[in-house]
């Protein structure tokens, strides 16, 4: 190839990056000693159908009895800053057989950065990879090596392989490089005892190295070793870590010219592919949600597999130069960019195919100058009526879901009418399923004024069925009790004002037996896999007018020890938080547990009033002897790389823990320093029941801190911390503030999130002119009934005959004053007054939808 000739292709964020080595031609003695490499950015325009070039870049390098060459180029990540950016392996050959390679680095500035060379006295020829650092492995005399810029030492792998088949990122391991090597038969069979076959399979074996751990991972979870002879590239698709195990799902191509899935170690599918010698194996996902494999072949053919129902061979091509997978086109999803050879044509991208075997269909040699509108018009109806054939298709299966349904629920219907009429013919007890066997909800209600004693508290209880508490638990953490009431899914309502009493079972005539009780409002989704904790409302600056809502001062005259609301959305468990050291005064306490909620009814548009249902949870004991043996104590232990306390331990440190939310925002650098925080310096571990939040067991006041870190993007997260009080909070972000770069942004939320806000807004302004609305007609009857008039109504004038009073003087003067009388009557009868206490009523519910909506407005405000 001439040195004019040597391009290389590289796509990144959507535009293919051209990479060309030429000598520059502007002085004779300059022109020996200087070797430029030139870049091109060239990008899709879909007016005319053709790549045009973007931009371009320079790097000279002095030539000077040099030979120069590019090796390879990939996109590898930038460990400085979490970005990804093209990277270039430059080969210099100098005299005596040494050789020095040069890996560059090409910011959006077309600016090309040195990251470091190295010398070797060897030529790189098998199995040359990029990957992070960015970093630079080959394969030399069945020997891994590795170089990375954070080093730039040659380093050596502990490992022997015959060849490298994958190297990427795996979860929990970094940069995982996955190959054969030769396999040790057992140790307990004796050689002679294996055949020809068995002696085949165990020559060699595959297995993982992970580079930054320098750990090995057995070969297993990624295929069988019986296929390491045959496999000769792999594409890992997707790969996590399940119940402490890891799971991959990887494609192989092999030398017998198949293509074969594998899930979990074990081949799920196999496909023959049209080409010999298949070499390397990538993947695409296109607008239509499909995955396909694209096979390379030496001899420069290209096919692709899609993978549905079965692996079937969707599309190939020959004489084929590059493949490429990015979104050249900019609709969100990968196409395929394959550029043609053709001899003929010396113009770069000049003869190229890019497709995604769907709607996209664009190839050179077509003019779409004079036909833009027909062909733009054709793709776009060929999208409209494809997408339309899926909605119908989509709405015919719930169709057809809902018609089973109901064929189903018939059958049963059916079935249960024919044994109620045998036994009511063989003169039996028909006995109905109860509602958990039919999945039914319960719609039971309590009594309606809730009660004020203790004695009239337990026995006016709701007799609920004990499968209703699922559990009743209490744990003691610090100086608090945390006591939890867990129910059954059979337990759902719409409920609102829910809460919690501790009530005293023993009888003291000088205290009070309600005790005293806070709560924090804990969400948990319906597997109890992740939860938020949510801090205290903060009461907005006082207006000039308030109203007293005396509904919630008879709340406190009522129960004025009682927890605080707590809401359930979609959760099952309620928590209270108490003082634990008055308890402790009487040594031994015994408390029973009651649940309180409120239901509200709607009839006919009008809201009607609320239900209140008390529900009898069970009782707790407390001792000094059980908080001594640290029976209810919290256990936070580390088992391997996981913290082992509990639901109900997680939901206890919560629940007494306060709770700060931080945006972190950095322009300049990614945010991966702060994972590293986490798991290093603050020794974080992740919980068993929740990995999305992680505990902290550094020694000193920051231990038994809770972190939950969320990425919304690369650059942008939001950190919450629930610790015990400010000193360790301050303790924490002096640690943060040491390992963040100095141009992130940290932002306390004070709020909450926006968009969980404005949904709030909405829905408290529906509520309020939901309120505006009924309170009014829905007490019309009540209004016109409670109504006072200002005269008494008399006898009218259609009463009397008019023919009759207008036949003398005197009659027209008395038809004239009936007349008068009358119309002063329709006047005061627009002058209606209300009962007070309906019209109290209704301005109350009116100021409390107000006053929720005006808090809201305030939080997005200060958000």
């Amino acid at each position: 190839m001439l040195l004019g000739k040597q391009e290389h292709f590289l796509s990144y964020n959507g535009e293919v990056l051209i990479f060309q080595l030429s000598k520059p031609n502007h002085v004779e003695g300059a022109a020996d000693k200087t070797m430029n490499l030139c870049v091109r950015r060239m990008s899709f325009n879909r007016d005319t159908k053709l790549f045009v070039q973007k931009s371009s870049g320079l790097f000279s390098m002095r030539a000077s009895h040099l030979k120069i060459e590019i090796i390879c180029c990939s996109c590898a990540t930038d460990s400085r800053t979490g970005v990804i950016l093209p990277c270039i392996l430059m080969k210099k050959k100098k005299r005596n057989n040494v050789f020095r390679y040069l890996l560059l680095l090409l910011h959006s500035s077309n600016q090309f950065e040195q990251s470091f060379y190295f010398k070797l006295d060897y030529e790189l020829k098998e199995d040359i990879r990029l990957f992070t650092g960015p970093s630079v492995l080959w394969r030399h005399a069945n020997k891994l090596f590795y170089i990375s810029s954070d080093t730039c030492t040659v380093l050596s792998a502990p490992v022997q392989l015959s060849s490298v088949v994958w190297t990427g990122e795996i979860a929990d391991e970094g940069t995982v490089v996955l190959g054969t090597g030769t396999a040790c038969l057992p140790e307990s069979e004796d050689e002679d005892e294996f055949s020809t076959s068995d002696r085949a399979i165990w020559g060699s074996e595959f297995f993982g190295y992970a580079v930054k751990t320098q750990k090995m991972l057995t070969g297993t979870c990624f295929m069988p070793h019986a296929y390491s002879r045959v496999v000769s590239s792999v594409y890992v698709c997707k790969n996590e870590i399940s119940k402490k195990q890891l799971r991959i799902s990887l494609v192989a191509i092999t030398h017998k010219n198949q293509l074969i899935w594998f899930q979990n170690g074990l081949p799920k599918g196999v496909c023959e592919l049209p080409y010999e010698k298949p070499c390397s194996v990538k993947t695409a996902v296109t607008s239509s949600s499909d995955l396909l494999f694209i096979v390379s072949f030496a001899s420069g053919n290209i096919c692709v597999v899609q993978r549905r129902d079965s692996l079937q061979v969707a599309s190939k091509w020959q004489k084929v130069k590059s493949v490429l997978v990015d979104d050249f086109i900019g609709s969100g999803s990968e196409q395929l960019l394959l550029l043609l050879k053709d001899d003929s044509n010396t113009e770069v991208l000049s003869t190229f195919i890019l497709t995604d075997l769907g709607e996209v269909n664009y190839a050179s040699g077509i003019n779409y100058k004079h036909d833009v509108p027909a062909a733009e018009g054709l793709q776009e109806n060929g999208l409209l009526t494809v997408q339309a054939l899926e909605t119908r298709l989509q709405a015919g299966c719930t169709s057809v879901r809902e018609l089973q349904q109901h064929l189903r629920l018939k059958k049963k219907v059916i079935l249960e009418s024919c044994r109620a009429l045998i036994n009511l013919v063989e003169e039996r007890t028909h006995i109905l399923p109860t509602a958990k066997e039919e999945g039914l909800v319960s719609l039971w209600d309590d009594v309606e004024n809730p009660p004020h004693s203790l004695s009239k508290e337990t026995s006016l209880a709701s007799k609920v069925p004990e499968h209703f508490i699922e559990k009743l638990w209490q744990r003691v953490v610090g100086d608090s009790l945390v006591v939890g009431v867990e129910l059954t899914a059979s337990f759902y309502l719409s409920l609102s004002d829910v809460s919690l009493s501790l009530v005293m079972d023993q009888d003291f005539s000088l205290i009070s037996p309600i005790i005293k009780c806070r709560n924090k409002i804990i969400k948990l989704n319906k597997a109890f896999s992740a939860l938020s904790v949510s801090s205290c409302q903060i009461e907005p600056p006082p207006k000039k007018m308030k109203l007293d809502l005396h509904s919630k001062n008879d709340l406190k005259k009522e129960f004025p020890k009682r927890c605080s609301q707590l809401q359930l959305d979609g959760a099952k468990m309620v928590i209270a938080v108490t003082s634990l050291s008055p308890l402790l005064a009487f040594h031994r306490v015994c408390c029973i547990v009651l649940l309180h909620a409120k239901k509200q009814k709607r009839q006919n548009d009008s809201l009607q009033e609320s239900k209140n249902i008390t529900v009898l949870c069970g009782k707790i004991l407390l001792s000094l002897e059980d908080i001594s043996n640290g029976k209810y104590s919290v256990k936070m232990l580390r088992d391997n790389s996981y913290c082992t306390g509990s639901m109900e331990d997680i939901l206890a440190v919560l629940a007494v823990s306060v709770r700060f939310s931080f945006q972190i925002v950095s322009s300049g650098c990614t945010l991966t320093p702060v994972n590293s925080w986490l798991l290093g310096e603050m020794e974080c571990t992740p919980f068993k029941e929740c990995h999305d939040s992680i505990f902290c067991h550094k020694a000193g006041n920051v231990y038994g801190t809770v972190f939950n870190w969320t990425l919304k993007n690369p650059f942008e997260g939001v950190l919450t911390l629930f610790c015990r009080n400010l000193t360790v909070l301050f303790q924490c972000l002096h640690s943060l503030s040491r390992v963040l770069p100095p141009s992130c942004d940290v932002k306390l939320l004070r709020s909450g999130s926006k968009s969980i806000l404005t949904e709030q807004l909405a829905l408290a302004l529906e509520k309020e002119i939901f309120i505006l609305r009924c309170s009014f007609f829905s007490k019309e009857s009540k209004a016109e009934n409670s109504l006072t008039w200002d005269n008494k109504p008399g006898k009218k004038i259609s009463d009397v005959p008019v023919a009759s009073l207008l036949d003398s003087e005197d009659g027209v003067q008395q038809f004239r004053k009936k007349l008068q009388n009358e119309r002063e009557e329709s006047v005061l009868s627009m002058n209606q007054t209300m009962n007070g206490a309906l019209y109290q009523e209704i301005a109350l519910k009116i100021a409390e939808a107000q006053l929720s909506s005006d808090m809201i407005v305030w939080r997005l405000s200060k958000s």
